[in-house]
């Protein structure tokens, strides 16, 4: 069998466009990462209360394994789908689907979520548009804008990838000025410690916030996704993952910290009860964990006035290219999905001008806007709100999608440790620009190959996170099973259907696939050294020297 690079036939589809920079691959993955802490921030406070910075440490430790896990497999296999593919081509079909169907959750829950919380930032400087207080025109807003998303992501990625890179470079320096003048003039160290000590959270309180506090970290996947876009993805894309995943660490650490030990400079309101309340506790509660970074921003000395006026803005917009990156990313799964025959045939679709998945984008955004519709009719009709109440013990339709959210990221993220592990035994071959640290050298099947013990570690972390979801989220606990278990049913009649094996795997030619893969990105030095790696290896399993 011949490995050498494959011809290109005249009559090959549309294919995704290479449009994505190094600072563009960085803001793919910003947009959908930092914009996380906006809307996790006040949903950890209101959980965890004094150990809430604990509960970040914790989940931030996870996402580093995470994400020294997506660098190496995305460098190595640059094509669109990220985990998803990463677990297919590890572990087979039945795995690669059970990934893939949970990320795709996770993404389609990212563009309401963060289309919701953008119209309640928004909503600081416009109450016209507070859903507490105008549900329908809340709702009507929110479903314009998912709709226009789609639309822009249909027209191309080159587009929307000019919007992330603006909107996150501004939210960047903007994070940091809170975050240096909060530390600046109202830290205070004994408030913090005092915090700790006399507001210490139950275990199971603990686990509640440790659980919501991985949703602050979830979309690093989106570089990964975006791989089969970007330029020179071997050597861009390690770059970018490690700057990203030190950025967000610290975002999250530090506000999570700051709010523990933030004097604010006005005296904090009451609760409802008249009772006097600690900062973390005003972030934490309903009415402002939505938009715990504006009030904590407003709350800082000098710097707190100009901030509320501009954090619900920047707030606004950078949640919605959050919600941009859940458009993006559902539709690049998909179609890698669709590409393994995973998914029907009509998710690979590409427009023949605008060489985007519009037919991926249409119908995962279509998913997005019934999860808004069923998240919204508890405050759009009585009658519903009391059934969804008696059924799913009161929590909020905004509570669901966090649930679920939690929920879809823990599933797929524990697939991608295994598969990583995995691969690293199956395609010794496989250069790797970038390889996580912390390997332990063994020999399997005659060729010297390096356990990852980080990804053990990940994995054990990972699954402390969604064994706490089980446990803390009753709608988790549920709807998240029962969302893999749809998909799998029509995965099994979809295959049936296919005459492919419902339980099994397809014969692939992987290593005549990857010759294609490097090809396509443009990594020649990469294809010839996996060239020689194949000739190597196979002449050492068969007992002899290579040539």
């Amino acid at each position: 069998m011949s490995l050498s690079p494959l011809a290109t036939p005249a009559t090959a589809q549309p294919t995704l466009r290479r449009a994505l920079t190094p600072w563009g691959s960085f803001a793919w993955g910003y947009s959908d990462v930092g914009a996380d802490i906006f809307v996790g921030l006040g949903l950890v406070l209101g959980a965890a209360a004094g150990a809430s910075n604990i509960a970040f440490l914790f989940a931030g430790l996870v996402y580093v394994c995470v994400g020294l896990a997506y660098t190496e497999l995305a460098a190595a296999y640059p094509v669109a789908g990220g985990g998803q593919y990463f677990v297919l081509r590890g572990l087979g079909d039945i795995f690669g689907f059970i990934a893939g169907w949970a990320v795709l959750l996770d993404f389609t829950i990212d563009i309401v979520l963060f289309a919701w919380s953008c119209i309640d930032y928004l909503s600081k400087l416009m109450p016209q548009i507070a859903f507490t207080v105008h549900p329908w025109t809340h709702f009507l807003v929110v479903f314009s804008v998912i709709a226009g998303l789609a639309t822009l992501n249909m027209i191309g990625v080159r587009e929307s990838s000019a919007f992330n890179e603006i909107v996150s470079g501004l939210d960047v320096v903007s994070e940091t000025a809170i975050l240096f003048f909060g530390f600046l003039f109202a830290f205070r160290p004994e408030i913090l410690v005092h915090t700790m000590t006399v507001n210490w959270p139950t275990p199971f309180n603990l686990m509640n916030g440790t659980s919501l506090a991985i949703i602050s970290f979830v979309g690093l996947e989106s570089i990964s996704q975006a791989a089969q876009e970007t330029q020179k993805p071997a050597s861009v894309i390690p770059r970018t993952s490690i700057s990203l995943i030190l950025t967000i660490l610290i975002f999250a650490l530090a506000y999570s910290n700051l709010a523990l030990g933030l004097q604010p400079w006005t005296p904090i309101p009451p609760d409802q009860h008249g009772h006097a309340q600690a900062l973390w506790q005003y972030l934490g509660s309903e009415e402002n964990n939505g938009a715990a970074v504006q009030v904590l921003a407003s709350l800082i000395p000098y710097y707190g006035a100009l901030a509320a006026l501009y954090v619900p803005l920047l707030g606004a917009i950078l949640l919605l290219i959050s919600s941009n990156s859940g458009v993006f990313g559902s539709s690049r799964i998909a179609y890698a999905m669709s590409q393994s025959q995973l998914l029907p045939s009509m998710f690979q679709r590409v427009h023949p001008r605008f060489r985007t998945p519009a037919v991926s984008i249409a119908v995962f955004c279509g998913f997005a806007l019934l999860e808004l519709v069923f998240a919204a009719l508890p405050s759009l009709s009585h009658g519903f709100k009391d059934v969804y109440a008696r059924f799913f013990r009161g929590e909020s339709g905004i509570t669901f999608l966090g649930d679920l959210y939690a929920f879809g990221a823990a599933a797929s993220y524990s697939f991608v440790f295994i598969a990583l592990i995995a691969l690293r035994f199956k395609e010794p071959e496989t250069p790797r620009r970038f390889k996580i640290p912390f390997n332990i050298p063994i020999r399997y099947r005659g060729t010297r190959v390096e356990f990852p013990v980080i990804a053990v570690i990940g994995w054990l972390g990972i699954t402390s996170i969604l064994v706490f979801t089980l446990i803390t989220h009753s709608i988790g606990r549920f709807a998240g099973p029962g969302w893999l278990i749809c998909g799998l049913i029509a995965y099994v009649i979809y295959r049936r259907r296919k005459g492919l094996p419902a339980f099994g795997s397809q014969r692939r030619d992987w290593r005549k696939r990857q010759v294609q893969i490097l090809k396509d990105a443009g990594e020649l030095e990469l294809m010839d050294e996996y060239l020689a790696n194949v000739k190597r290896i196979d002449a050492e399993r068969a007992g002899a020297k290579p040539a």
